[in-house]
């Protein structure tokens, strides 16, 4: 097996936040594939026919089904070889149904699950991080049922599409292109590795045209790493004007993450994620984009500030 690549590949949660980019940029690289779909489900077929209309008329098969059916989720599996999942948070486990079919299924051979984010292994404390529970549960069952499968993890740190945008909440860190204002995590100075949503569906793409001969691979990949200092610098940059700045040291950030999670804050998860972030929980001694072949033509820090610039302005 080591020798083959996925071929026929089906996509489930296409349509959410990074799922669009991912689908977009496996369509871009069709020519490598024999078969593309995506899996939604009626109401999502419903609300957002144009969207899916629109991968239709690109070549993609549209299934359309309950991801909790058996029956549905088989049916569907039926013609390809790979499962791409790209579902949000709140359906994470819902993964672990479709990997017992998937194990379960003759065709299926290779099953990305939707670990795109932060690093839920990067050292002991990881384990207990409350935002890793459910991607931890996934690991844990591939690991101990999943047997015929070849997995493969991409893990590619914060967006940095979402880091560098305005935020409601500017005290867990914030870039107001309009207001000419930012708010930086920690002293400013702390170095993070993004990635941006465009460079994680073609990381995702490399690795599916990149062959392994093993039953598990975890790639740390990323596009740039910066400081929020020098994220603020471009921006002074490429706008012309001095922006107003404030900061959240790392132990204010602490104790906000703190009272989220006692009062329930919507933005309990992200407050966990970014203070991760801030204490250096994406930085590794290399990077794995060169074991996909993709070590250049990757977006970087200046790319992303235009494309947040002309987006917010």
């Amino acid at each position: 097996m080591a020798s083959e690549l996925p071929k026929r590949v089906l996509i489930f949660g296409a349509t959410g936040v990074i799922g669009k980019f991912i689908i977009e940029e496996i369509v871009n690289a069709r020519s490598a594939f024999d078969k593309i779909g995506l899996f939604t489900s009626p109401e999502t077929a419903k609300n957002k026919r144009d969207e899916i209309n629109g991968w239709e008329e690109k070549g993609v098969d549209i299934n359309v089904g309950d991801v909790n059916s058996e029956e549905d989720v088989k049916k569907a599996y039926e013609g390809y070889d790979t499962i791409i999942s790209a579902l949000g948070r709140n359906a994470i486990l819902t993964q672990i149904p479709l990997l017992k079919l998937a194990e379960a299924s003759s065709s299926i051979k290779f099953f990305y699950p939707s670990e795109y984010g932060t690093d839920i292994e990067y050292n002991p404390s990881s384990a207990n991080e409350k935002p890793h529970q459910l991607k931890l549960q996934v690991r844990k069952f591939i690991r101990e049922k999943v047997k015929e499968l070849r997995i493969t993890y991409l893990v590619t740190g914060p967006y940095s599409d979402l880091f560098f945008a305005p935020n409601k909440d500017p005290r867990i860190g914030s870039f107001n292109v309009k207001g000419e204002e930012a708010t930086l995590l920690g002293t400013g100075e702390e170095k993070v590795s993004f990635t941006t949503m465009k460079d994680v569906g073609r990381l995702l793409v490399a690795a599916l045209k990149t062959p392994t001969d093993s039953s598990e691979r975890i790639l740390k990949v990323n596009s740039f790493t910066a400081t929020g200092k020098e994220a603020l610098a471009e921006f002074e940059k490429q706008i012309g004007a001095k922006w107003e700045v404030s900061y959240t040291p790392l132990e204010e950030l602490k104790q906000l993450e703190k009272q989220a999670w006692e009062e329930d804050w919507p933005s309990k998860t992200p407050l966990t994620l970014r203070r991760i972030w801030t204490e250096g929980g994406t930085l590794y001694e290399t990077r794995d984009n060169g074991k996909v072949n993709f070590d250049d033509g990757l977006e970087t820090l200046v790319d992303q500030v235009k494309n947040t610039i002309a987006k917010y302005s």
